[in-house]
Parts: structure tokens; sequence; C-alpha cells
């Protein structure tokens, strides 16, 4: 542009220039260029932006408002509290909640055979006594594709859009007359402000979740909390279907001469205990400690040490003949 300026200024003819030269002379000579374009581009993305940004918002949305108002989800993280609280009754008090980062330690802890997780004895425990929460994850709608949103990012787009807008209105105050801007701007000025009324609901709404579960918005992006989510439907799932197949599986009739040849079997302990604990918990208000989540310091624990009774003493791990069987409280894995 600067060259064919030179050659307009040193008097020139214009016919002796090529037919592309002659073209970016006139083109050079449209007034508010660089304005025009802008907003010819702005105009031209402005349908793609909308088609990518309004799908994330929904899933923003959708997902936080879920998790937030779901009873069945705070059911379930009552009763891992409640079960978090009864194995660590002689350790320390109460708990008052725990971090969500603990649920996915729920499915590395496991019993002293290694055969069982701390999470599939809590499925058995929901199986059992609470069928009705067995489904709890139908409640929550959209967690992976709103761990795949950037909350930052999609209100740097709806500004950068508001700013787009903002610049097409003023080209339109300056040509009145332009049938193509008095019609983008008639059919998608209430579009864009949907669009942005959406970013702040989904804004609004992904604090409140987060906060409600006590972690921090600006420290937490969806990424890091959804996925928490996610892991732990998935893992539950996964534990439920292998203990439904167990269930279905037929039963393969034992010899009576090969049961005579085996000793007498340990009674199945009893897991009143923890249903009352959880009954109790409904009714008594936890004690809040000073310290955040004693649920990860017990499960930490679990793995290095077997757990303990609150009297301190420990259960044999072999029955001897002719000593008496003692059926006890605890709940063991």
């Amino acid at each position: 542009m600067k060259l064919i300026h030179n050659y307009e200024c040193e008097g020139k003819p214009l016919d002796e220039l090529s037919e592309e030269d002659r073209f970016m002379v006139r083109f050079s000579k449209i007034p508010r260029l660089s304005q025009r374009i802008s907003t010819l581009t702005f105009m031209g993305n402005f349908p793609i932006s909308v088609q990518l940004i309004q799908p994330q918002l929904n899933a923003i949305i959708a997902a936080s408002m879920s998790i937030r108002s779901s009873a069945k989800l705070k059911k379930i993280l009552e009763i891992i509290l409640a079960f978090g609280n009864y194995m660590n009754s002689s350790k320390r008090g109460a708990a008052y909640g725990f971090r969500l980062q603990s649920l996915d330690l729920l499915l590395d802890t496991k019993s002293t055979d290694r055969k069982q997780t701390l999470l599939h004895f809590i499925v058995s425990i929901i199986q059992e006594n609470y069928p009705e929460l067995q489904s709890f994850y139908t409640e929550l709608h959209f967690l992976d594709k709103a761990a795949l949103v950037s909350v930052d990012s999609i209100l740097q787009d709806l500004q950068a859009l508001e700013k787009g807008m903002e610049g097409t209105k003023r080209e339109f105050s300056l040509e009145k007359d332009n049938p193509v801007l008095q019609s983008f701007l008639s059919s998608n000025t209430e579009l864009l402000s949907c669009l942005i009324a959406d970013g702040k609901t989904a804004q609004d709404a992904y604090d409140s979740a987060v906060e409600y579960f006590g972690e921090n918005p600006k420290s937490t992006p969806p990424s890091m909390f959804f996925p928490i989510f996610v892991r732990f439907i998935k893992a539950y799932k996964l534990d439920n279907q292998q203990r439904n197949k167990q269930h279905e599986a037929p039963l393969t009739p034992t010899k009576p001469e090969l049961m005579g040849n085996k000793g007498p079997m340990m009674p199945k302990l009893p897991q009143m205990d923890l249903i009352a604990e959880l009954k109790k918990r409904q009714m008594t208000p936890l004690v809040r400690e000073g310290k955040d989540g004693a649920i990860e310091d017990i499960i930490t624990d679990l793995r290095n040490q077997p757990y303990r009774r609150a009297d301190g003493s420990r259960r044999s791990a072999r029955w001897k003949p002719g000593q008496q069987l003692q059926v006890s409280s605890d709940i063991s894995l």
C-alpha cells in the first residue's frame, strides 16, 4: 500500500499498473477500511462463535445445578462421612466434612487380603440398606462435557463478541442505509444478549456449586472439579456391576464330604452399628474440628495399620479350637 501511495504522489499514470495493482489502488481509497474489515470479519465469525459457546455454557449450567441440587448425591456423601467417623471413633472426634479429593482414595484403600476396596464395602452398604440411592448418578448431568470447559476462556470470548457487536453498531450509525448491517443487528443483538446472560448464569452456578462443597472457585477450575465426580461415578458403576454379576452367578453345590473337612466358619459381623451411626448423624450435628477433612487421615491410616477397636484390643487373626467366638461390632473389610 505504501508503494502505491508513493506511485500516485509521483504523478505516474495508473494505466501503466497491472490489473491487480489498480484494484489495490481503488481498495485503499475505501473510507474506514480497517473498521469495515473488522466488522465483516466479526459478522462472518459470529454464527460459528455462538455455536461453539452455547453448548459449553449449557454444560456448565446443567452440571453445576445438578450437583448442587442432587439430594441423592448428598446422602451418598453423608454415608461416606459417617463411615469415616465410625472407623475414626477411637482416634478423634467426629469430622464435619471431607475434601472432594478423598473420593479418589476410596478405590485405592483395600482390605488386608487385598480383595475388597473401601468403595466396594460402601457400595454393599448402599445396596443393602439404601437401595433408593443406587442410581444417584442419574440426577447428575453433563459432568464429562463440563469438565472440558474453561469458564475464564468462555467469558473472554463473550467479551470479544460484545466488543465486536459494539463496533458493528458504530459502523451502522455511520451507514444507516446499509441493509446488511441492519439485518445482522436485528437478528443477532438479542441473541448475544441472551448468550451474555447465560454466561453470567454459568459463572454464578459454577461458583455456587464449588463453594457448596467447600472449594475455592478461583483455584478450582472445571477441569479439576467435575472429573472428581466423573471418576467416582465410573468406579461406583463398575463395582456395582461386579456385585450384581456375583449375585446372579449360580452357586456350585458343595459336597457334604468336603464340608466335613473344614473348620467352623466365622460369623458375619453385624452392620447395624454403622446404620445407627448414619441415623445418629442425621439427628445430631457434628462437632467441628480444628482440622478440615479427617477422613483423609482415616483412609491414609488404614493403609498403614489395621483398624483398632475403641477398647484398644485387636481381634486375633486365627481361631483356635476350644476358643469361644465373640461377635464384635466392628466393621471388617
